[in-house]
């Protein structure tokens, strides 16, 4: 089998997925849930509730704050203890709601079974709007509001809705868990975006390192034969799950710089967007769960683990409920090891987005003395964007923003290769993600005065 994969650049981590083997496993609900209002991109939704008022189970507590921004769920049924600041797992202060947990009843009308609804229903604006009222965002990292992804500019058509089964991060296995577990589902998702899209060619895409995953979702693409969805399989190589690399990979088509997927026809969503769809829209489950792995470098099986969790849970009570913090751990991540974010406080809680809860020793965290660029172009022949890391690296010592615009440091992807790939052990990623930032600002800047 010829197995796709996208033609720039790319590295090839150890894997790492232990958890693979690791059923999920519904986590139990604590005292208290302190719900952010900024656990999406664009703008913090507002507060709809007070404290001393009483919530479900799936009640609606907070209300988009813009265009781009989505709604928020309870996730507990309880009563609201306050509303107000409080540090999110960067250090950074973020409007939540605190919910005193008693007990679990949910708002009426949602189904809380398993039985599979497989009947689409008629109308597109009925499956966008459910989507938008349940809260349904991205999964696969960056967290956009799924009912605006899936609804192009006037005069941009999907050609091609990619559902990503990468999950090519090492050590993360929650995609992976879904698409064994609930494969069906998966399909179903897939399909109700196909048909808000326009009915669309569909494909699955999915590393060659999932071959349980793979045969699962063959078999409920078979099983359920909606037309124009397909399972594709991948190459293992890191960043395949990246949005632009899985449209050169499944299409053959590039975004071009500054551009989006719809561009060339494409939207990406990720297998866990497809899950929460399907119960937004066949249950009426606004997305108040997910899945999330708690793994890490030589961590002992009994304190590794798939977890349903619910937004809002204290990430020191799952930390607790696993185990506890291993003993060879000197940091923890948010997310994998390439793209995640070190955790500075561990009574954060998990958001709509969180993937996981990742261990890491010295070993793997200590970085190696820097020294000089010798030129090598390993960061250049590794990138995924065809950028060149080293170059930009030059411009970011001289100060030089408009040379780091011209050479399109606005376009990396923050996946790391080039930080993976250096031998002389200078932090590439650190620095361009702040040029790139820097850069963003100016354009921004620019655009507005237009």
């Amino acid at each position: 089998m010829n197995k796709k994969t996208f033609r720039i650049g790319g590295i090839h981590p150890d894997d790492s997925k232990d958890t693979r083997g690791c059923a999920i496993e519904v986590l139990p609900l604590p005292d208290t849930v302190y719900v952010s209002m900024a656990q999406h991109l664009g703008a913090p939704a507002k507060p709809l509730v007070v404290p001393g008022e009483s919530v479900r189970t799936g009640q609606v507590i907070a209300e988009p704050g813009g265009f781009i921004s989505a709604f928020v769920h309870s996730p507990v049924s309880g009563t609201v203890k306050s509303v107000g600041p409080r540090k999110d797992i960067a250090g950074n202060w973020q409007t939540h709601v605190e919910i005193a947990v008693e007990g679990d009843v949910w708002e009426d009308g949602i189904d809380l079974s398993r039985k599979l609804i497989t009947a689409l229903p008629e109308s597109r604006e009925e499956i966008l709007d459910k989507i938008r009222l349940n809260g349904v965002v991205g999964l696969g990292g960056a967290t956009f509001p799924t009912h605006v992804k899936l609804n192009p500019a006037p005069g941009k058509k999907a050609e091609c809705l990619i559902v990503n089964g990468a999950e090519c991060e090492p050590f993360l296995t929650s995609d992976y868990r879904i698409m064994v577990e609930r494969p069906k589902e998966i399909v179903v998702g897939a399909a109700l975006m196909q048909k808000v899209l326009g009915g669309c060619r569909c494909v699955i895409a999915i590393e060659d390192n999932k071959p349980e995953a793979i045969e699962a979702m063959k078999d409920a693409v078979s099983f359920l034969a909606f037309p124009g969805i397909s399972v594709c399989v991948l190459r293992k190589k890191y960043p395949q799950g990246g949005e632009k690399q899985l449209i050169d990979a499944i299409m053959g088509r590039q975004v071009k710089s500054g551009g989006l997927p719809i561009d060339v026809g494409a939207v990406v969503q990720n297998v866990g967007t497809a899950l929460a769809v399907y119960e937004a829209v066949q249950k009426n489950k606004p997305l108040v769960t997910n899945i999330l792995t708690v793994t890490g470098e030589n961590v002992p099986v009994n304190m590794q683990h798939n977890y349903l969790f619910r937004i809002g849970v204290p990430l020191s009570f799952i930390i607790n409920q696993a185990g506890g913090i291993p003993e060879t751990a000197c940091k923890i991540i948010s997310g994998g090891p390439m793209m995640g974010k070190a955790v500075s406080n561990i009574d954060a809680t998990t958001v709509k987005g969180s993937s996981s809860i990742l261990y890491l020793p010295e070993s793997v965290t200590a970085r190696p003395a820097e020294t000089q660029c010798i030129r090598c172009g390993r960061c250049a022949d590794a990138c995924p964007m065809g950028l060149e890391p080293f170059l930009l690296y030059r411009l970011i010592k001289a100060g030089d923003l408009a040379g780091l615009e011209e050479n399109a440091v606005h376009d990396c992807i923050e996946c790391g290769c080039c930080l993976y790939s250096c031998p002389a052990g200078i932090p590439l990623l650190d620095r361009i993600r702040i040029a790139k930032g820097q850069v963003i600002g100016i354009i921004r800047s620019r655009n507005v005065k237009k």
